[in-house]
């Protein structure tokens, strides 16, 4: 039997991370159901959820419309919140290990402002569909974000054909800027859907209901399981794209396969919280201080943090003004500078560092 120093094995270490991030995720979501402008004792919200999702609960006792609160407002905004989450970080890492570049993400690439553009070009023109009301929404963001990642990446090969990291990022910030600008003309001329627009584009989970968690869950599941699923092939990409071929990786309909799913969840994202950043930025390089490179962890670690992440800024966001809330948008950019301004701090002021590879 092998001396590992008293050292649990890498794969139970593995499985006691996922299970206390687990523990802790179920955590937060419970008690960010029970704050808000109007407190529910814990005992009651709990009885509640029994109730609502399995029909045991009791509830005797507990304040007439109470039960409303939890169940209609809170527990779908909350399950939102982590599904969005869940999947920008998931994103951010996929895109950071496709490019290997720390500072990838749908926010620096331009997906998530071309998103927004189909967004707001869908709520100015008013695109929605009777049966669903939130759909035609979601498909202008989640058609224009991929088709905004298809222009970024061609734009950037007719200038740079080995499509350098550096010429992607450059490439992608200015598109946000010409999205922005085309979205700002758009705001101005939304008129009577201004104060939609403008709220909107500030990331909030305000008002949202079981119908826009009925929308995303579908998008989010089928896609997350699908990028977990490349995550061999994401290890072999780490090697370099000639050694990942060498070893028998498509590495083209890999990557097309990856950024199709990428554009997915950011478009359904923004489509149903407006543009929240820098959530895809930062957790993925928290989630690899804790799990490492592996894929095959870094991945499934990913979501369950970015859930985590952005229900307590969503939280945060509903209760540290309360009853004012403001954009989440407004807090996680706050939070998620400041956390990736202490990571690379100390990485680059480590003894023996190496360049920053995230």
């Amino acid at each position: 039997m092998p001396d590992t120093g008293g050292r649990l094995p890498k794969e139970a270490r593995s499985l006691w991370v996922y299970l206390i991030s687990f523990i802790l995720f179920l955590g937060v979501l419970f008690i960010a159901v029970s704050l808000g402008s109007v407190p529910v004792p814990l005992s009651d919200t709990w009885n509640i959820l029994l109730r609502y999702l399995f029909g045991i609960g009791d509830l005797e006792g507990i304040q007439s419309g109470t039960e409303t609160i939890i169940a209609m407002v809170r527990l779908p905004r909350v399950l939102l919140a982590a599904m969005t989450g869940g999947a920008l970080s998931l994103a951010g890492a996929v895109m950071q290990s496709l490019l290997k570049n720390p500072l990838a993400d749908g926010s620096t690439l331009g997906v998530s402002s071309g998103g927004a553009l189909g967004a707001v070009l869908s709520i100015v023109l008013g695109l929605r569909f009777s049966f669903f009301p939130g759909l035609g929404l979601a498909l202008s963001s989640i058609a224009a974000s991929f088709l905004s990642l298809i222009f970024i990446l061609t734009l950037t090969y007719r200038i740079d054909r080995s499509l350098s990291t550096n010429t992607i990022i450059l490439t992608g910030v200015i598109f946000s800027m010409l999205a922005g600008s085309i979205t700002s003309l758009l705001v101005v001329l939304s008129g009577e859907s201004l104060k939609q627009v403008v709220f909107w584009s500030m990331g909030s989970f305000s008002g949202k209901g079981w119908e826009h968690v009925m929308l995303m869950a579908p998008v989010f599941f089928l896609g997350s399981l699908a990028m977990i699923a490349f995550s061999k092939e994401l290890n072999a990409f780490s090697l370099g794209e000639e050694q990942a071929r060498y070893i028998g990786v498509d590495t083209r309909t890999v990557k097309l396969v990856l950024l199709v799913l990428t554009a997915c969840l950011i478009g359904v994202s923004v489509s149903v919280s407006g543009t929240i950043g820098f959530v895809g930025l930062v957790v993925p390089h928290i989630t690899r201080m804790i799990t490492g490179p592996d894929h095959r962890r870094l991945l499934p670690a990913s979501l369950i943090f970015g859930g985590i992440f952005m229900v307590l800024t969503d939280l945060l966001s509903r209760t540290l003004l309360s009853p004012e809330e403001f954009p989440v948008g407004v807090v996680t950019s706050f939070a998620g500078a400041v956390i990736f301004i202490v990571i690379f701090y100390r990485y680059n002021n480590r003894p023996g560092r190496k360049a920053w590879h995230g």
